[in-house]
């Protein structure tokens, strides 16, 4: 089904089209049963028959649908339509935390302490289900202008294992993103939750100092930073946070797990604990006043 013919899915009307990526798309869409707005991913022409990407729409609503939380985006039905695989999500109309970053956090700053408890309480919640996400990253954290926040995406998401697990466990083949990954997940070591506050560090790291903590010229460059590399200092990327907040960061990035806060949990209570910012930031100018354009409205579908 092509994006022109694809009208409807199962019981939902497809109202607009709000990302097209190469495998997947998600819309928003109308349940005439429940008469409200969901979410649905769909996958791309290309992949619908892929054994791979349907596994991971699976997998996404294996592990979110047994999710309840208020910080953590609601997975309801996974089905299949004319041959089209479909999951079907809470409706949250907000941006990613990673196209916040590019329209500047200055926009947001007023909330960002509130965006960083939230994010850093859904990770929280994720692990003490039972499960690493192994997948943290700025576009998996939709932010609304209220500071409202919600962790999506769970296809890569694996059971924590206990001790034995750990030592003997099969490895999976190295997932994740290069910018984000921590040094055991780099490596294909057995993982626990502080691989996935390691990458919340770092997600945490860009959201407020407004660049990855690493680049690199190449994916090995990269790794032998994440692997290598002291963490960089967030009060040098943005001087008004506090020193409190940049040595917390500072030492969820540690290299070694051990050397990390024990638990998203725990980072979490240490967060309460201290400001953000050096100064209260002040609210967002108002746009100017003006006499508005009698042209079509670019926000109304035509």
């Amino acid at each position: 089904m092509s994006k022109a013919a694809l009208k409807k899915i199962g019981p939902y009307r497809l109202v607009k089209l709000v990302h097209d990526g190469e495998a997947s798309q998600v819309w928003k869409a109308y349940d005439d049963g429940s008469q409200q707005y969901v979410g649905i991913k769909t996958l791309t022409e290309k992949y619908k028959r892929s054994r791979e990407r349907i596994g991971l729409l699976k997998r996404e609503y294996a592990v979110g649908s047994k999710l309840v939380h208020p910080c953590i985006l609601r997975i309801h039905q996974f089905g299949t339509d004319r041959g089209m695989p479909y999951l079907v999500m809470e409706w949250f109309p907000a941006p990613n935390m990673k196209l916040r970053i590019h329209q500047g956090i200055d926009k947001i700053a007023q909330v960002l302490p509130k965006v960083i408890l939230q994010a850093t309480e859904a990770l929280a919640y994720f692990n003490e289900q039972g499960w690493i996400h192994r997948d943290i990253k700025p576009e998996n954290f939709l932010i609304a202008d209220s500071g409202e926040v919600k962790l999506l995406d769970f296809a890569l998401a694996r059971r924590k294992r206990g001790p034995l697990g750990r030592l003997f466990g099969q490895r999976s083949r190295v997932q994740g993103t290069q910018s984000y990954m921590s040094p055991e997940q780099i490596r294909n070591w057995a993982l626990d939750e502080r691989a996935d506050l390691y990458s919340l560090a770092c997600t945490l790291f860009h959201l407020v100092g407004g660049n990855p903590p690493f680049t690199g010229v190449s994916t090995n460059d990269l790794f032998r930073k994440h692997l290598k590399t002291p963490p960089p200092s967030l009060e040098a990327a943005n001087p008004d946070v506090t020193p409190a907040f940049s040595s917390l960061i500072r030492a969820a990035m540690a290299k070694k797990a051990s050397d990390r806060p024990a638990s998203v949990r725990k980072l979490l209570n240490q967060l309460r604990q201290i400001p953000l910012f050096l100064d209260t930031p002040s609210p967002p100018a108002p746009p100017p006043s003006g006499p508005r354009s009698l042209g079509p409205d670019p926000a109304r579908p035509v």
